[in-house]
């Protein structure tokens, strides 16, 4: 069977990216409504982002060996398959379901990216690598403009658990609509492969921490990942409990952020593959990502939008927009035929950011008082991530240790 074109493989990765991260997002965007209905405090949020992403950093170990295996369209379908049942079972009002589909979500939404990196790594010229890929990773930031632009509408006009219903419908839409990209894009699976512990878990870890270019980019992505998802996951509340917004509102707001994500993704993929480079690319973004966090922190009930929209603008192009280039810079730096193994072992890093970063986000709101002081401390982890990346680009190796 004939491959599939190179844009026909873009606009698939992306669909499925896209959707994958509403479903994570679904809950967020309406977390005080369910929280009420639940019985729970907002700052129990972060529980559901940790077991989400503790899915999402096994099943992206798993990775790997899974496309090898299954092929990448396979793996895809079945990340869309598992975030659909999750949605469902978040749409019970009760802790334990809610946590058990956050655990569904989380093991559909983890091989997404491995999967994808596998498809396009074949499939795209080399000097449009960073493009390509923030174009398919700009689905995260999409699939979150569309929670954050539909969800709480919905909530006002059938409930949030219908709401939740439809996205689910919507997942399971995309896996059977993707199908006929199996044949061509599947070829290279081997059946003879079989996963086991030390080809899912351990070979993975093994490259990235052998190899320093890919342990110093895994070590920034934790740092990214934290203030990405507390931007993502809390924006919402932060808006409603502070500053007084309507649920409405405050999703709308998400939106405006998840879009300056999505432009930023395309914007410093091109910047980077035209003239900066990725690891330049890179420190640009952290700067603006301290830049975000303090302005964020200075917003108040009375801030004007003149200054609260271009805040969350700059916030947003840079702690959603980074991904693309990480990415690939991951896969460029990834020994031949290993990106989805690099992909997955450095995604890991990245999710066990996510995972632990939420809850302490939320802890720390409740010490402080305030989600715009937690917001603030973010620049630290921006200073962090230049720290990494300036002796990186000053002395560039793809070499071990």
């Amino acid at each position: 069977m004939t491959p599939a074109k190179p844009w026909v493989v873009l606009l698939a990765t992306l669909t499925v990216q896209s959707l994958v991260a509403m479903a994570l997002l679904n809950l967020p965007v309406v977390a005080p409504a369910v929280a009420k209905d639940v019985g729970i405090s907002t700052n129990y949020l972060g529980a559901y982002v940790a077991l989400a992403y503790f899915g999402a950093m096994v099943a992206t170990l798993l990775g790997g060996a899974a496309v090898k295996r299954w092929g990448a369209i396979r793996l895809s379908q079945t990340g869309l398959v598992f975030a659909a049942m999750g949605l469902f079972l978040c749409a019970i009002p009760y802790v334990e379901t809610i946590a058990l589909g956050a655990l569904f979500i989380g093991a559909g939404y983890g091989p997404i990216t491995p999967a994808s990196s596998h498809l396009l790594i074949k499939s795209t010229p080399p000097e449009k690598l960073s493009f390509v890929f923030s174009l398919k990773q700009t689905g995260v930031p999409l699939g979150g403009m569309i929670a954050g632009a539909t969800v709480p509408s919905l909530d006002i006009l059938i409930g949030w658990q219908w709401a939740f219903i439809c996205a689910a419908i919507a997942c399971a839409i995309c896996a059977w609509a993707v199908q006929p990209l199996r044949g061509g894009l599947d070829d290279d699976r081997d059946p003879t492969v079989r996963p086991s512990l030390a080809t899912s878990f351990v070979l993975p870890l093994k490259l990235i921490f052998s190899h320093r270019t890919l342990r110093k980019l895994s070590y920034m992505s934790f740092m990214f990942s934290i203030a990405q998802m507390a931007l993502m996951g809390y924006l919402v509340t932060f808006l409603y409990e502070d500053l007084g917004w309507s649920l409405v509102a405050a999703g709308g707001a998400l939106t405006v952020a998840q879009a300056a994500g999505v432009s930023g993704r395309m914007l410093w993929g091109y910047v980077s593959d035209r003239w900066l480079g990725a690891t330049m690319m890179l420190i640009v973004i952290a700067g603006l990502l301290v830049i975000g966090a303090v302005g964020t922190a200075l917003l108040g009930p009375e801030s004007s939008p003149w200054f609260l929209f271009p805040v969350l603008v700059i916030f947003g192009s840079s702690a959603i927009g980074w991904n693309g280039v990480f990415l690939a810079e991951i896969a460029r730096q990834a020994p031949k035929g290993q990106a989805g193994v690099a992909t997955g072992g450095t995604l890991c890093i990245t999710f066990l950011g996510v995972m632990v970063g939420p809850p302490l986000f939320g802890v720390l709101a409740g010490v402080l008082g305030s989600y715009g002081l937690s917001y603030g401390a973010m620049a630290v982890l921006g200073v962090l991530i230049l720290m990494l990346l300036i002796p990186l680009y000053r002395h560039p190796t793809s070499s071990t240790t």
